[in-house]
C-alpha cells in the first residue's frame, strides 16, 4: 500500500580508514526503516558522494559535492578514526568541510572519534595530528561520542539515532524542509545503497535466486549468476561491494542457507523490495 513518507537525507562523511563504520551506520538506518517507517511515516536515506555525486566540471570536486549532496541532506553523521582526509583547498580534507558547512547551515551532527586500537607504524603522522587538532577544536563547540571497537559503535549510533529523530524531529523538520513523497515503494527499498539495489535486482533475476559470497585468495568474491559483482578487485569496490551485501543481509532480504555461509538465498521480503526497485 503506498502512503505519505517523510524523508530525511542522512549524510555520511568520513575518510576511507571507517568503512566498516559507514556500512553499520547504513545497517541501523536501514534498521530503523524497518521497525519505525509503517507508523512514524518517516524514511531515513543514506547519502555519500559516492553514491549521489556525478560528473560536473566548473568548481572545486568538494564544492560540487556540497552543491550536488550535501546541502539538500537534513542530518550528518561524521566518523573518525585515524585519518582526516585529503584538503579541499578550503578546509583540511572533504569530511572536515562537510561538517563545517552542515553546521553553518544550522543543521544537526552526530560525530564519532574512534579509540580502537591501531598498528603505529599503519599510522599517517600528519593525518593523526590533523585529526587531533579538529578533535580537540569540536570540545569546545558541542558533544561528540568515542568508542573502542565496531560492536560498540553500533550499539550506541543505534540508540542515539533514536534518540536524535525523537528529540529533534521538530527542529530538522523546520529547519531543513526534508522531502515529502507519496511511494509505493517499502522503506527498505528506500534506504538501500545502488549497490545494494543492483545486486538484490540480480539475485530476484537469477534462476537460483542466489547469491554466493566467497572468500579466495585472489580476493572475496559476490557472485550472481556467474558473475563477480567485485569486477576489479580494488579495495573502493570491495568495500562498496561488501557494504551492499551486508545491506541486504541486515535487511533481511537475503539469508544463509548452511553454515559455511557461502550461498544466500532471496527471503519474500526480498523478493518484495526488488519488486519495487527499478534501475
Amino acid at each position: 500500500m503506498s502512503y505519505n513518507a517523510t524523508v530525511l537525507k542522512v549524510m555520511i562523511a568520513s575518510p576511507s580508514d571507517v568503512a566498516a563504520e559507514r556500512n553499520i551506520v547504513r545497517d541501523a538506518l536501514s534498521e530503523w526503516n524497518i521497525v519505525n517507517s509503517d507508523s512514524r511515516c518517516i524514511v531515513l536515506l543514506p547519502i555519500g558522494w559516492e553514491t549521489h555525486s556525478i560528473p560536473e566540471m566548473g568548481d572545486r570536486p568538494q564544492a560540487l559535492i556540497n552543491k550536488q549532496v550535501l546541502n539538500g541532506c537534513d542530518l550528518l553523521v561524521g566518523v573518525f578514526w585515524t585519518r582526516i582526509g585529503t584538503a579541499t583547498g578550503e578546509y583540511e580534507s572533504g569530511t572536515i568541510e562537510e561538517i563545517e558547512e552542515h553546521i553553518k547551515a544550522g543543521k544537526p551532527v552526530m560525530l564519532y572519534f574512534s579509540n580502537a586500537p591501531v598498528v603505529l607504524d599503519s599510522v599517517d603522522s600528519g593525518q593523526w595530528a590533523k585529526l587531533q587538532s579538529f578533535k580537540e577544536s569540536c570540545r569546545s563547540r558541542g558533544l561528540f561520542e568515542s568508542y573502542s571497537d565496531l560492536d560498540e559503535f553500533r550499539s550506541k549510533f543505534f540508540r542515539q539515532l533514536q534518540l536524535k529523530i525523537n528529540q529533534d524531529w521538530n527542529s530538522i523538520s523546520n529547519d531543513s524542509q526534508p522531502t515529502v513523497l507519496t511511494t509505493t515503494q517499502s522503506p527498505t527499498s528506500l534506504a538501500l545503497s545502488r549497490e545494494a539495489k543492483v545486486l538484490l535486482k540480480a539475485c530476484s533475476n537469477d534462476q537460483h535466486g542466489q547469491i554466493l559470497h566467497l572468500n579466495q585468495l585472489s580476493g572475496p568474491r559476490i557472485q550472481v549468476g556467474g558473475k563477480n559483482m567485485i569486477e576489479d578487485n580494488s579495495p573502493r569496490s570491495r568495500a562498496l561491494w561488501e557494504g551492499a551485501f551486508s545491506e541486504l543481509e541486515t535487511g533481511h532480504l537475503i539469508e544463509a542457507t548452511g553454515t559455511k555461509r557461502q550461498i544466500f538465498k532471496m527471503t519474500r521480503e526480498g523478493y518484495a523490495v526488488a519488486d519495487q526497485i527499478a534501475l
